[in-house]
C-alpha cells in the first residue's frame, strides 16, 4: 500500500497546479462555498496549491496530527480572517479532497484489481487526514470566535 500511497500523494503534488484550478472552478461556482465565488481565482487556486502541499508533509509525517495543528491551524485562521464562513471553509476542505480522487481516476490509476484494493486503503489514510484538518480547522475556528466574543463581551 505504501508505494501506491506515494504515487497518489506524488501524483496530487506534481499536478497540483491543475488539480487546484479544477477545484477553484468548482468552488468559485458551488452554491455551498458561495463566499468564494467572488473571490479571485488566482488567490484561491495559490491557496489549494499551499494546501495540497502541506497535505503532502502530513500524510507522511509520523505524527500527523500534530502536523496537521501546526500547519492547517494557520490555514483555519487565513480563512477565517477572509471572512470565510466555517461551513463554507470546511465544504471547500470537501471538494480539495475529492478533486484529488477525481484527478487520480481521471489518470487512470486504478488499472487492476490489486490497485483496486490499494485505492482504498489509501483512500482511508486520506480521509483520515482530512479528519484531521477538519477537526484542527473547526477547532481554532471555535477559538478565535471564542477570543472574539471575549472581546466583545469585557468592552
Amino acid at each position: 500500500m505504501k508505494a501506491f500511497v506515494t504515487k497518489l500523494v506524488d501524483l496530487t503534488q506534481k499536478n497540483a497546479e491543475t488539480i487546484a484550478e479544477q477545484w477553484a472552478k468548482d468552488v468559485k461556482t458551488n452554491a455551498r462555498t458561495y463566499t468564494y465565488h467572488d473571490s479571485s481565482e488566482d488567490k484561491i487556486i495559490l491557496q489549494a496549491k499551499d494546501f495540497y502541499r502541506n497535505f503532502q508533509m502530513m500524510f507522511f509525517h509520523e505524527a500527523p496530527f500534530e502536523q496537521a495543528e501546526e500547519i492547517f491551524e494557520k490555514y483555519a485562521e487565513e480563512r477565517y480572517r477572509e471572512g470565510i464562513p466555517l461551513h463554507e471553509a470546511v465544504y471547500a476542505l470537501i471538494l480539495m479532497r475529492r478533486h484529488i480522487w477525481l484527478y487520480a481516476e481521471f489518470q487512470s490509476m486504478f488499472n487492476t484489481e490489486v490497485e483496486h484494493r490499494q485505492a482504498v486503503e489509501s483512500l482511508s489514510r486520506t480521509i483520515l487526514m482530512f479528519d484531521y484538518i477538519m477537526y484542527v480547522i473547526t477547532r481554532k475556528y471555535w477559538k478565535i470566535m471564542k477570543l472574539e466574543w471575549l472581546a466583545k463581551k469585557n468592552t
